[in-house]
């Protein structure tokens, strides 16, 4: 039997093609509303892992509580011309990956994955900085923040891969969607920070494809 939540993932593909589509072609107004749209989207999905019998309580309101600050974020980033929009959205979106990294800890293991993961997210995050630290201004120490928070979360995500509570499949989605949300991260920041990527906007299909997976990962516990 189907789960619940997957009705729900043509309608987030819509909603976030009309969305890029939106971004690239400047209509504001339909960004306005498709944005949101998708990301209430994916909130609907995590919780329709309460009408699955053998759902874990715990990591669907972790990621429900991750979910609503990122929709806090998606909203903010809308308004570009405003001068306080990135660092209300970096705010908002450093909390979600905070109530990430909690549910990721607390369900995960720490195993040889962490051999892995940890060495790898430190060496890109530390040649990332280096790539724009010169153009981070006053938002250095924030910036810096948020990388090492979010880092932490896709090594948290990735010790699901060793934990007894996921299933293989179920771990995959976990660790794939917080590897697909840093890399959506690192082409918003390199096109601020950096230099200016073209069709930059695709990575709001990483963004979302990120934030489904671990939203539908509630789904598949037991």
């Amino acid at each position: 039997m189907m789960k619940p939540a997957l009705y729900l993932v043509p309608f987030v593909i819509v909603a976030v093609f009309l969305l890029i589509r939106a971004e690239f072609l400047g209509k504001q107004r339909q960004s306005f509303i498709f944005k949101p749209t998708a990301t209430l989207l994916v909130i609907a999905a995590a919780l329709l892992s309460f009408w699955v019998p053998s759902r874990n309580s715990t990591y669907t309101i972790g990621v429900l509580v991750g979910l609503v600050f990122s929709l806090g974020g998606d909203v903010a980033l809308m308004f570009k011309e405003h001068p306080r929009a990135f660092p209300v959205g970096l705010g908002l979106f450093l909390v979600a990956h905070v109530a990430y990294t909690v549910v990721f800890t607390l369900l995960g293991r720490f195993s040889a994955w962490d051999a892995v993961s940890v060495p790898v997210l430190l060496a890109a995050g530390i040649g990332f900085y280096a790539m724009i630290r010169a153009n981070l201004g006053r938002l250095r120490l924030p910036v810096i923040a948020y990388m090492l928070v979010i880092s932490v979360m896709v090594s948290r995500a990735v010790s699901t891969l060793a934990s007894p509570i996921f299933s293989t499949g179920q771990a995959v989605m976990v660790a794939s969607g917080a590897i697909l949300f840093y890399v959506s991260d690192v082409m918003l920041a390199a096109n601020r920070f950096w230099r200016p990527i073209p069709y930059d906007r695709i990575s709001l299909a990483f963004y979302y494809a990120g934030q489904l997976l671990i939203a539908l990962a509630a789904s598949y516990f037991g």
